[in-house]
């Protein structure tokens, strides 16, 4: 043991020529194929959400402009943001650095700016949704950022020690730090496979104008004489590397909502057809007993009635529409009592059913498309369900 440490000693106190690392481009809008992506506006959902946002390119940057207001319903803020897909440069040699953001804003005042990253994600927009607070939605890492003021460009540094993949959907904050839970840091393996990138305006209500002219990954800045060449982890941190993960599996049967909220004519049907029954847990940012599945809390319990199941839920790994539908014309059928409610696609094209659905992050279905005889519109509320009560 002393001879080991001795040997450490001798190790640690070399004296090394630091080594300046350079910023990695991650986003540009000057035309360089390896950074240069289309950006997509995203407002907050169309189950109530009322705030507004455009997203569009000027010569040299990109310009995310609108107002985020509450949702009735829930009486708090939405959110209005711009993603964009894509492969990404290998950004791990700047792991210990930050997210540079070159920026400039009209609105420096406003307080709830934030940019996520996607990385390892099965399917990015549903990660990006999620939080990490609904099944297999890990992999979307989130930090707040703030805008100085001033009609210049700012180089905004946003530490990735700051980033955590464990957020709630409803308000945007991180349910746990990177410095409280490993498993949310996005760490250099995470850096090198990047798959997309969101500018974010939510949490607070206000007027939002930013302007972006690039992303970058930014190295730390090495310190004279004291780059580590040897990192010793606590015997703590080596155990909890090596424990295996948990498996939390369980089989229950689902239980209906109590009669003051159930909304549906009978119990929602087992092994429904798109894999929904297997979300056993309301996953809804709404108290529910944790026996109401989602189908459940979505379809039948009016404490829910300003949501539907998850944005973007379709394209999770476990549910996969895409890969499940009819060739031809899906029908879509209640959970409940099994009346088919929609049929997809009608007068248009299997591509224009993705595209609209992708866009809003929801199956999407046109006038055409719906079984008018089994689906009641509320004139007043705009609610829509079925004719056995299911939402």
């Amino acid at each position: 043991m002393l001879a080991f440490a001795a040997t450490v000693k001798q190790v640690l106190s070399t004296a090394t020529t630091p080594t300046v690392l350079a910023s990695i481009p991650l986003v540009t809008f000057d035309g360089e194929k390896a950074t240069t992506h289309e950006f997509v506006e995203l407002n907050d959902p169309v189950m109530g959400g009322r705030s507004s946002g455009t997203w569009s390119v000027m010569p040299t940057f990109g310009v995310m402009d609108g107002e985020v207001v509450d949702v009735p319903s829930l009486q708090a803020p939405g959110f209005i943001k711009a993603a964009a897909d894509g492969a990404f440069p290998d950004a791990a040699s700047a792991s210990a650095g930050a997210l540079e953001l070159e920026v400039r804003s009209t609105t420096p005042q406003y307080a709830g700016f934030r940019v996520s990253l996607a990385a390892g994600a099965v399917a990015p927009p549903y990660s990006c949704a999620g939080g990490g607070s609904i099944p297999l939605s890990r992999g979307c890492y989130k930090a707040k950022f703030s805008v100085p003021a001033g009609d210049g460009w700012h180089a905004v540094s946003v530490p990735f020690a700051s980033f955590s993949d464990l957020w709630s959907p409803a308000t945007g904050e991180h349910t746990k730090e990177c410095s409280e839970d490993a498993s949310a840091c996005l760490t250099a393996k995470k850096l090198s496979s990047l798959q997309r990138v969101e500018l974010w305006a939510e949490g607070a209500v206000g007027k939002v104008h930013l302007e972006l002219k690039s992303v970058s990954a930014v190295p730390a800045a090495p310190h004279p004489n004291s780059t580590p060449l040897l990192t010793v982890s606590s015997p703590a941190a080596l155990a909890a590397a090596a424990a295996p993960a948990a498996a939390t599996t369980a089989s229950r049967t689902a239980t209906r909502p109590p009669a003051p909220f159930g909304t549906c004519s009978g119990a929602v049907q087992k092994q429904l057809r798109f894999g929904i029954s297997g979300r056993e847990q309301p996953t809804v940012p709404v108290p529910l007993p944790a026996t109401e599945s989602l189908a459940e809390a979505v379809c039948c319990d009016n404490r829910t009635v300003a949501y539907a199941e998850p944005r973007f839920l379709y394209q999770a790994p476990d549910i996969a529409l895409y890969s499940r539908l009819d060739a031809g014309v899906t029908t879509f059928y209640d959970s409940v009592c099994g009346l088919p409610l929609f049929r997809a696609p009608l007068n248009r094209s299997l591509a224009a059913f993705k595209a609209d659905t992708d866009e809003h992050g929801w199956p999407s279905f046109r006038t055409a498309e719906v079984v008018a005889a089994n689906v009641v519109t509320d004139v007043k509320s705009g609610l829509v369900s079925s004719r056995c009560g299911a939402r």
